[in-house]
């Protein structure tokens, strides 16, 4: 059910008290179309899917109804969780919501991995009202020793879960549900579950799935009103022509060839604005990091690798100056607050729609401004890549969410976790604890246990499950710390500068061989290595000019999606985005154009010949499908090739007759990706899996089936270059 706008009245609804501070101390005259639609239903204890664009008031629209329900119904206790993906998120919210709990008599803490120990234990001994937190971090509450979970939770009412499209597309997602169904088996009661998101093209199904095994039984809402994303007009012109001055509050395509030539626009463009600059990579953003300080501009950084007391720095300083640039990778697109912002750049192309909405969203917050951004395209796939990106968006089209398959790892998680929750569970009523979730059923599931008792993570006396020592072996240290997360972060070593911390950095950077003096790049500077703590992991640095490098392993399977990459074929074909595009930036798409059109067909596939002898198969498909097309016609497909987005390649003695026989029937024998062994180390608690069922994971997620079917039955032709 979709609840649409309400009929300004639903503020009278609100407990008086709060409705007071909401006009005298926030000077409010009224709510915001989202928070008047989401009055009634959150009220009504139903739960709910709350959308709207980015700075749309989401988190008030879920806060204020629940804050009513706490002082109508006199909820004592922690009744509230407000769950986010970032710690600096919650760091960022608290402020805010400790004043709104104030006004009513109401605590607000944060618990995460980073708040000490004399804190924590002032919380377990005096339960706030609403507490902001990770999964992460309830999951570490529940198999504590020390904490008294079934007291700490008893009155548990409702959880907000922000950003919840984040926590959906991945791994966390399916942790966050598991946990939640574990905390309403223990107090007896579902939860009333709301999610925030400001970018999902699937919102029915993302409130069945947030709802988890209640879908279907509880009353659900999705709060949206305005379901669609924006239409391109409100923001940019229908139609532009190529290098014309762009007005203020749009969008802008251009290429610039290189990060030092982006750097050099920056620097030129925008003086006296907050410039908030998205890099796809940290070694971008510490490149251009320097790049731009080499050319005198205020900067600022933020990626996951720099110390938190870094970021604090870095963000506080970026809030409070005007003429600056902070540049940052995605871990900024969330909600974390920098101030008003005047203008969001670019640097190469997001991966998703979602991504491209919540940057835009950054600006346009202050009235009498409109939402902006400058695409920077350093090199011509990134150029392509964008005009694709935009021409989707231009066409109001989202990404939906989907949740990873298979999450079967995630499963001998939770049965461990659970053990280590209630200290022994009984064989037979184990999966009462999820409610009936998928997949974590006994049919689901049995077969994981079995291989958990079998290999020794669990042991059995008469009918009670334990935690055995192959468990507390592989995951016992720190007290099972490493249970309490689902994602596997690549070793790193921490860089200090005396005692103050700046970071971590790849142990590469400090195992090649390089000539005279090892020099980092790390916060934009560059640090000379005085002395590498091999067995602790860190390493000891003093400032130098110049010289450091910076490079960060990536984890998770990278390449673009189904729409995307076709979005990129229509670019090729004549489909211009509806934004403004510079003279330099046409030009380069004009040669794009040329060089790709041979293997472009609007109808269908292309097979060229290339004078070298190569045969490549241009699916324009994506990474997934083109890795489920080299599986399933491995006879046709050359053994050597690592497949790309946007092709892949064929025998070289194939032949037109041979190529229609073996796609013939293809489409309805479509095999699974080929994963090798080492791609294990990915997938954290691999090890509590059958190999088979880890390695049919990790296949199943690196497919894209529909896509694949859907290119097998288009028609194809051979070109010969």
């Amino acid at each position: 059910m979709t609840a649409g706008p309400a009929d300004g009245q639903a503020a009278e609804r609100l407990h008086p008290v709060l409705l007071h501070h909401i006009v005298n101390t926030l000077g409010w005259r009224q709510l915001r179309e989202l928070q008047e639609a989401a009055v009634a239903p959150l009220l009504a204890g139903d739960d709910a899917v709350l959308l709207a664009a980015t700075a749309s008031g989401k988190t008030e629209a879920a806060v204020f109804p629940l804050l009513s329900r706490m002082a109508g119904e006199q909820w004592a206790g922690l009744s509230v969780l407000y769950v986010c993906p970032l710690k600096a998120l919650l760091n960022n919210l608290e402020p805010r919501l400790a004043a709104y709990g104030s006004w009513l008599g109401r605590r607000v803490a944060v618990w995460h991995g980073d708040v000490t120990a004399p804190t924590r234990k002032a919380i377990l001994r005096d339960r706030p009202d609403l507490l902001l937190t990770t999964p992460e971090s309830i999951e570490a509450m529940l198999v504590s020793v020390n904490v008294d979970h079934d007291r700490f939770f008893a009155d548990l009412r409702a959880v907000v879960v922000d950003e919840v499209h984040a926590f959906a597309g991945d791994d966390r997602g399916w942790h966050l549900l598991a946990v939640l169904e574990r905390l309403g088996h223990a107090i007896g009661r579902p939860l009333q579950r709301i999610g925030l998101s400001a970018t999902v093209g699937n919102p029915a199904q993302l409130l069945d799935w947030l709802q988890g095994a209640a879908a279907g039984r509880r009353p659900g809402r999705v709060v949206a009103p305005h379901l669609d994303p924006p239409a391109p007009g409100s923001t940019v012109p229908a139609a532009t022509t190529p290098g014309t001055a762009v007005p203020p509050g749009e969008i802008e395509l251009d290429y610039v060839g290189s990060l030092a030539n982006a750097a050099t626009v920056i620097a030129a463009l925008h003086g006296g604005e907050k410039r908030l600059v998205f890099c796809e990579s940290r070694q971008d953003v510490e490149q251009l990091g320097q790049l731009l300080r080499a050319k005198g501009v205020s900067t600022f950084l933020s990626h996951a690798s720099l110390s938190l007391d870094e970021r604090r720095r870095a963000e506080q300083a970026f809030a409070e100056a005007r003429d600056c640039v902070i540049v940052s990778t995605s871990t900024l697109e969330l909600g974390v607050d920098v101030g008003d912002l005047d203008r969001v750049v670019q640097i190469g192309a997001p991966r998703s729609v979602a991504s491209l909405l919540q940057r835009l969203g950054r600006t346009g917050r202050r009235p009498g401004t409109t939402r902006n951004c400058l695409f920077l395209t350093p090199d011509r796939p990134s150029l392509l890549r964008a005009a694709g990106l935009l021409l989707l968006w231009g066409r109001g089209w989202v990404e939906p969410v989907i949740p990873p398959p298979e999450p079967r790892h995630i499963v001998a998680q939770q049965i461990l976790a659970l053990c280590l929750q209630e200290r022994q569970v009984g064989g037979q009523v184990w999966p009462e604890w999820w409610n009936g979730l998928e997949p974590f059923t006994r049919t689901a599931a049995d077969v994981i246990l079995r291989h958990l008792v079998d290999e020794g993570y669990l042991q059995r006396d008469g009918d009670m499950l334990f935690i055995g020592p192959e468990a507390e072996l592989r995951f016992g240290h720190r007290h099972f710390m490493g249970m309490t997360a689902v994602f596997t972060a690549p070793p790193e070593f921490t860089v200090l500068a005396g005692r103050t911390e700046l970071g971590r950095i790849d142990p590469s950077l400090l195992a090649e061989q390089v000539p005279g003096p090892r020099r980092l790049l790390l916060g934009g500077r560059s640090w000379q290595v005085t002395y590498i703590d091999w067995h602790r992991r860190r390493c000891f640095v003093e400032p130098v000019d110049g010289g450091g490098k910076a490079r960060w392993t990536s984890a998770g399977i990278a390449g673009l999606s189904y729409e995307l990459s076709r979005a990129m074929r229509a670019v090729v074909l004549g489909a211009e985005p509806p934004v403004a595009i510079t003279r330099r930036a046409t030009d380069q798409l004009g040669e794009l154009r040329e060089q790709h059109l041979p293997a472009a067909h609007p109808g269908g596939t292309v097979v060229t010949r290339l004078a070298s002898g190569d045969v490549r198969w241009w699916t324009w498909a994506g990474f997934r499908a083109n890795a489920t097309l080299t599986s399933t016609l491995a006879d046709l497909t050359d053994p050597m090739q690592d497949h790309t987005d946007l092709y892949l390649r064929l025998r070289r003695d194939l032949t037109p007759a041979q190529w229609r026989s073996g796609i013939a029937d293809a489409a309805d024998r479509l095999c699974l990706p080929e994963v090798d062994e080492k791609a294990l180390t990915g997938l954290k608690f691999n090890s509590a899996l059958p190999q088979r069922l880890a390695l049919a994971t990790l296949a199943t997620r690196l497919a894209d089936l529909p896509a694949a079917r859907e290119v097998l039955r288009e028609p194809s032709r051979f070109v010969v270059t």
